[in-house]
């Protein structure tokens, strides 16, 4: 069975329902296209990370997009 796991920075403005479908649909799309994977077992979760919550460079998310409005 296989899965796919979506992580995505929450912003300001959430992820609406219908995005959510588009991406389940297309990862399940492009697993049974490239890895021939069958459609009924292939599970697809997307989680929404706070910006605090991981970073880059040793950064949160939060303090980047802070020193990027400065």
């Amino acid at each position: 069975m296989p899965l796919v796991n979506i992580k995505l920075a929450k912003e300001d403005t959430p992820v609406t329902a219908e995005q959510k479908k588009a991406l389940i649909e297309g990862a399940t799309d492009l697993l049974v296209k490239v890895l021939n994977k069958n459609r009924a077992s292939t599970v697809v979760i997307i989680e929404e990370v706070t910006p605090d919550s991981w970073g880059i460079g040793g950064q949160s998310v939060c303090e980047i997009r802070q020193n990027a409005k400065k």
